[in-house]
């Protein structure tokens, strides 16, 4: 009897497709990193990183080999499990939250029916990587970069699951898949501009990224939760970062820009370059804002995101509810 029946060739494919959409996703991020340096270069009227291989090709691997070779350092009186413990679930995180993401009718990772639970679920756990990371450094630098990662991060959630309520409501569907479909006319960035405005805003603060970088400010903090990280360690936190936007800017265009649909191009295509336009938003932020206080961020999402998200939902049920008499 053959082992290589169909039910096995079947969980072999969908095995190869999630292994080959997650290195993707790996790639893009690290990829990003190098990306991001040669635009600020040009943004900022300077050189970027262009000595190694031609124009700077190579960057990424000799960071890679820099990082490799650095030393694993653990602080002395650090709680030694929960510090390893911490780039780890920082880098999967995120990862694991692509998850649901359909790159095209027929490739996703996971068609999960709760797949916006899920995410959000997995942005949840993306705080306890701060908050290990900062309690178990045992510096006080790292600490206070951890309670305001926390306290940032847990306020922007909020928004964010009330963001996403007004695509579930239409869709009438919290899967990836039926939320796509739901857009083939019409979609949901303009019915849903607010939640997606608010949406944008709260996907950045989620991944740390400026103008919502607080945790891990350099002037204020000496880099914050992670400066008593070195080596692969460090690593992960860098590459964590830019997989976490590669996630939500995949989820943009999926909740918001129709996901994969387009005319004339293949779907994958279109969702790649989707995706690569709203990576690039995330760099020209960087770019162009300044970092607020502290105070700032969080009056800004209490004061002026909470009421949008609010109204949005409140504007979709009416709209409903209108249509269903």
């Amino acid at each position: 009897m053959s082992w290589f029946t169909p039910e096995v060739i079947d969980i072999l494919i969908a095995v190869l497709k999630a292994v080959v959409i997650l290195l993707v996703v790996v790639a893009c991020g690290a990829f990003m990193s190098f990306g991001e340096r040669r635009l600020l270069g040009l943004f900022q009227n300077r050189y970027g990183p262009n000595r190694v291989g031609w124009g700077g090709s190579l960057q990424l691997v000799a960071d890679m080999i820099k990082m490799f070779f650095k030393e694993d350092w653990v602080p002395r009186f650090s709680d030694r499990v929960i510090f390893t413990l911490a780039p780890m679930i920082a880098f999967t995180s995120l990862l694991l939250a692509f998850a649901i993401v359909p790159v095209s009718p027929t490739w996703a990772v996971s068609d999960l029916n709760i797949g916006i639970l899920f995410f959000l679920m997995m942005a949840g756990l993306a705080v306890y990587a701060v908050l290990f990371a900062g309690w178990s450094s045992n510096n006080k630098y790292s600490l206070l970069g951890a309670m305001r990662a926390s306290a940032q991060t847990l306020s922007y959630e909020v928004f964010i699951g009330l963001s996403l309520m007004g695509v579930v409501m239409q869709a009438d569907s919290f899967n990836m898949q039926a939320i796509v479909e739901s857009q083939a006319h019409v979609w949901n960035v303009i019915p849903q501009f607010f939640g997606f405005v608010t949406f944008a805003i709260a996907g950045v603060a989620v991944c740390h990224r400026h103008p919502f970088d607080q945790p891990e400010a350099e002037q204020e903090l000496a880099d914050g939760y992670h400066i008593e990280y070195s080596g692969m360690k460090f690593g992960l936190f860098f590459v964590g970062e830019y997989i976490g936007i590669v996630t939500v800017s995949a989820l943009i265009v999926t909740l918001f820009f129709g996901g994969w649909q387009g005319p004339f191009l293949p779907p994958f295509i279109w969702f790649a370059l989707k995706t690569a336009f709203f990576m690039m938003m995330f760099i020209l932020i960087r770019a162009a804002l300044p970092r607020p206080r502290y105070d700032q961020v969080m009056s800004f999402g209490w004061k002026v995101c909470l009421p949008l998200t609010l109204l949005n939902l409140l504007a979709t049920a009416a709209v409903i509810l209108y249509n269903a008499q």
